[in-house]
């Protein structure tokens, strides 16, 4: 009996009687029937990766005599009771009889190359520093024959909430899904390395632009549908960064930067889609960089450079202004104005988002409390983040706050983004209970363009729908039935179950009156009856004006 020492596998092969003896962690982690049983290539062939088999067989031969004998030294991947291949390095030597100087037996140890910094554990690919080495073996190669090619990182969009929402066990499941598919689906002759967190890596000698776009475009039909992992149903898509070399780099280092920035650049694009690297797009990715030290320092600053806009909401029966939507504005360092698309994505990926949100939260209430003078029972609506509704502090510090300004809860709505919703329902709903309780009323934003916009009506505990303006634009066109009865029908539903609807995006006095008589929405938001002004210009326009 082979006894286990370490995390090492061991194997001794009587190569007259064709008997095989094994550790027994290589009975528990591979497909083998026993400690002791006979013909072990009957079994391990069968494991072995299909694209290393042949050399596996070829590494076997096994020498005549104690002069050509060199040992067994090979790495392969191999196929674990759990279905996951991972890399391994097989060292053995033969001993042979005195008399016949035959090989009579065959006896080493198979060791998992993550523990030697070959691969990584968890999805058997070679890992970063294999990677490494390959693009430099790819340099040289183009300094010797002149032929370039490309890099492409790869990264799971999203993944963070992922391991979030579920655990990092099931994100680990993910990721040797994800290990499995784009390998799976890669050109032949490509190997797939892990990098760190959700990252992979291929080099792709002599490869061009639109042999990569047909690379990405194959991983992307792999994840264009909802994948089954431990009973739950998932949908996740990747994106990727693509460097050519050596058009943007001759130095390792140099490369995988430029590929980083690419990826990151994808995801900030939208995701699900492969950027590849040029100056105008690292230039844009560098201004990114810049303008989270710019947020960071107008944070310290007492949140210097941002301020927040207002946007009426009426009542749709009678065009009287109920309410208003408080949307943040930031003017950088050098005093321009930054689009809310490039600088919010900017504080929910760093986290600044917290003391930002708090900071729009007590400023909104202030002005809410101010406004009751002129308008009273007008209510201001907050958007939230995801990252806010995970910080455990904030349920108190807007319970706090609300009481700082004595500002009755009901005036309150916080909007959530149906788009950062996930599956953890549960937790969500608790802490939304929480808020209604305390009179505070509850949002759902961008109601159409998620997932699963049913699920989340279904699921989310919510006072108000914000139904988004793609299904209001050519609204009253005659030949577009379908947008105008979905939208009659989602008031209908919402109605239906104590929930008022907001439509967004309304510019016509014909959209307007469409909405009111057909669809008969609640309240109306749209440059219709006013575009988001600071609060002076808003005071003007609603209060003044309306008081002469």
């Amino acid at each position: 009996m082979i006894q286990r020492t370490s995390d090492d596998y061991y194997f001794a092969t009587d190569l007259q009687e064709n008997l095989v003896m094994v550790s027994a962690n290589m009975v528990n982690d591979f497909d083998v029937p026993s400690e002791c049983f006979y013909d072990m290539n009957k079994y391990w062939f069968k494991l072995i990766h299909p694209d290393d088999l042949h050399d596996y067989v070829e590494s076997l031969q096994i020498p005549e005599s104690r002069k050509l004998n060199v040992g067994h030294d090979h790495e392969y991947r191999i196929k674990t009771r759990k279905g996951d291949y991972i890399w391994v390095r097989c060292r053995g030597q033969y001993a042979f009889d005195n008399k016949t100087d035959k090989p009579f037996l065959f006896t080493g140890t198979v060791k998992k190359l993550g523990q030697r910094n070959h691969a990584d554990e968890l999805t058997g690919l070679l890992n970063k520093y294999q990677f490494e080495n390959t693009v430099k073996v790819a340099l040289n190669r183009y300094r010797a024959d002149g032929i370039g090619g490309a890099l492409m990182v790869f990264g799971i969009d999203n993944f963070k909430i992922v391991n979030e929402t579920y655990n990092r066990h099931y994100g680990d499941e993910v990721l040797k899904l994800a290990a499995r598919y784009v390998s799976d689906v890669l050109p032949e002759g490509l190997m797939l390395y892990k990098l760190d967190g959700d990252e992979f890596a291929v080099v792709c000698p002599g490869a061009d632009e639109e042999q990569v776009t047909t690379i990405f475009e194959n991983v992307q039909k792999t994840f264009a549908r909802p994948h089954n992992i431990e009973g739950r149903s998932i949908f996740c898509t990747m994106s990727a960064g693509t460097v050519m070399y050596p058009q943007s780099g001759k130095d390792y280092l140099v490369l995988h930067k430029h590929a980083e920035a690419a990826l990151d650049l994808a995801k900030k694009d939208g995701k699900n889609k492969n950027c590849i690297f040029s100056k105008e797009n690292y230039n844009r990715w560098k201004r990114s960089l810049t303008m989270r030290d710019d947020l960071r320092l107008s944070i310290e600053n007492d949140f210097e450079g941002f301020s927040l806009f207002f946007q009426p909401q009426v009542s749709t029966k009678n065009k009287k202004l109920v309410g208003a939507e408080a949307l943040l504005r930031w003017r950088n360092p050098k005093g321009r104005m930054v689009s809310p698309m490039e600088f919010i994505r900017i504080l929910e990926e760093t986290k600044m988002i917290i003391p930002v949100g708090r900071w729009i939260f007590e400023t909104a209430v202030q002005q809410c409390k101010k406004w009751q003078e002129d308008n009273p029972g007008m209510s201001i609506s907050i958007n939230l983040s995801y990252e806010q509704i995970k910080e455990a502090s904030f349920r108190d510090f807007v319970v706090n706050c609300l009481k700082k300004y004595d500002l009755n809860p009901e005036l309150i709505v916080l909007e959530l983004t149906e788009t950062t919703i996930v599956s953890d329902w549960s937790n969500i709903n608790s802490l939304f209970d929480d808020f209604r309780r305390c009179g505070i009323r509850i949002a759902m934003d961008d109601f159409g363009t998620g997932y699963s916009s049913l699920a989340y009506l279904k699921n989310l505990s919510c006072d108000i729908v914000k139904i988004d303006r793609m299904f209001v634009t050519n609204i009253t066109k005659e030949e577009n039935h379908f947008d105008r009865r979905l939208v009659g029908v989602t008031v209908d539903l919402c109605h239906s179950v104590n929930i008022d609807c907001c439509i967004e995006g309304v510019e016509t006095t014909e959209e307007y009156e469409l909405l009111r008589d057909i669809c008969h929405a609640d309240t109306i938001q749209g440059y219709l009856f006013g575009r988001p002004e600071s609060p002076d210009n808003f005071e003007e326009k609603y209060f003044k004006s309306a008081q002469a």
